[in-house]
Order: structure tokens, then C-alpha cells, then sequence
């Protein structure tokens, strides 16, 4: 059984309002997440996981019938937010995938994909973009020290997708060594665990400022108009 924790930490910083409930092709941008997992076979169960302020609102945008078993609080940090979702999670379910709500343009067959590399390498596996931009890294006065070889390296994405044991573990670890972690990944390799990544070429970026909104809309009518 295949559970999904879905993030939805909005935060206003960079947007001047929560991003999640930011309309894109006339419905909110956390509503075009969960559809896309309620749309994906091998998920049996959804756990929402926000803001304790937001969760009212993000119990309106779930519909009947629907895959989203609880909307529950995180917290102040995604390790905590995760770790929340976790302890909700159907005890029948041996895997679990980690998304970000903010990552609208996720499609079932990306989601599929992630958990098939999961269950056949070991129990981890995430979505994960090649960088094909020139990389530099700079100084404290952001002059240019030195290239950085771009091969290799890979913008993580989500969802990432893990056996349920495992994800508890490495969370277990993580408050252990009392370390922050920015996603799934980075605390399962705290365990020295093999992540396998699955290369991604489509639009899955994440909704971050005003002008992805509109990127984000023209995916999705391309979308559907080549359906």
C-alpha cells in the first residue's frame, strides 16, 4: 500500500499571499496537486498536511469522493511537517511519497514511475531534474570564485517516494543528531541508504513566485489541449 504525505507549507515571503491558494486554469494550486494523486493508481490513501491557520481552507478545496483520508497540522519546519504526516499514515501502508503542494504540475505517470525505481531498488527513489545550466560559485561578495562541474548534479524534485520503515528511521535519526534536513532525501542519506533518482525533462517546477503562476497555467492548457 502507497500512502501520500502532501506538504502544504504556503508561505507568503516571496508571493504577498499563500501560493497554494493562488488560481491557476480557475482552481487553486494545491487543488491541481491533489488531483493529480487522486488520479494515481498505486495511491491507496492522502495525507494533508498544512499550516494549523490554513487547514479550514484547505479542507474546502478537498472534494467527494477523494482520496485524502486526513488534512492535518505540520510544523515549524518540513522535517516536523513530514514526521506529522507519518504518524497519521494507514498502518498498512509499507511505502510513503513525499510531496511538495506547491508542485501543481506533477502528473500520475511521473508518480508511478518514482514508486516502480522505489520498489525494485531498494526502497528510494526520487524525481530528480538534470542541471544543465552553467554553474559558478561565488565569494561573500558574490565575485565569481570557481566553475562548478555540472555533471552529475541534480535539482531534487518531489514526489519522493520511500519504504515506510526506512523514512521513519532516517526522521528518527534526524531528531536524534538534532540536524535540519530540506527534504526526504538528505535525512534517508544520513543513513548511508542508496537514493535512486529519476531523471525528470517535463515541467514540475515549483511555485515559488508571481510569474511561475502564469508558466504554470500555460503548462497546463498545453496539456490538456494535447490530450
Amino acid at each position: 500500500m502507497l500512502s501520500a504525505i502532501i506538504v502544504a507549507a504556503g508561505s507568503s515571503e516571496r508571493m504577498g499571499f499563500d501560493k497554494l491558494f493562488a488560481l491557476v486554469n480557475g482552481k487553486p494550486v494545491i487543488a491541481h496537486t491533489i488531483a493529480a494523486f487522486e488520479r494515481t493508481d498505486c495511491i491507496d490513501e492522502i495525507i494533508l498536511v498544512g499550516r494549523a491557520d490554513s487547514l479550514g481552507e484547505l479542507r474546502k478545496v478537498v472534494s467527494e469522493p477523494t482520496k485524502v483520508k486526513q488534512v492535518i497540522a505540520g510544523g515549524a519546519e518540513r522535517s516536523d511537517s513530514v514526521r506529522a504526516g507519518l504518524d497519521h499514515l494507514n498502518p498498512k501502508s509499507d511505502f510513503v511519497a513525499v510531496h511538495d503542494a506547491a508542485r501543481p504540475l506533477v502528473t500520475p505517470e511521473k508518480i508511478t514511475r518514482v514508486f516502480e525505481v522505489c520498489r525494485t531498488s531498494g526502497g528510494a527513489a526520487t524525481l530528480a531534474e538534470p542541471i544543465n545550466d552553467t554553474l559558478k560559485r561565488a565569494d561573500v561578495d558574490l565575485a565569481v570564485k570557481e566553475s562548478v562541474d555540472r555533471n552529475g548534479i541534480y535539482g531534487m524534485q518531489t514526489p519522493q517516494i520511500f519504504a515506510r520503515k526506512l523514512l521513519e528511521e532516517a526522521y528518527q535519526l534526524v531528531a536524534t543528531k538534532n540536524v535540519s534536513v530540506t527534504d526526504e532525501v538528505s535525512a534517508v542519506e544520513l543513513l548511508g541508504h542508496k537514493v535512486v533518482l529519476v531523471p525528470n525533462h517535463d515541467f514540475n517546477f515549483k511555485i515559488t513566485y508571481p510569474r511561475d503562476l502564469p508558466m504554470a497555467e500555460f503548462v497546463l492548457k498545453q496539456r490538456a489541449a494535447n490530450k
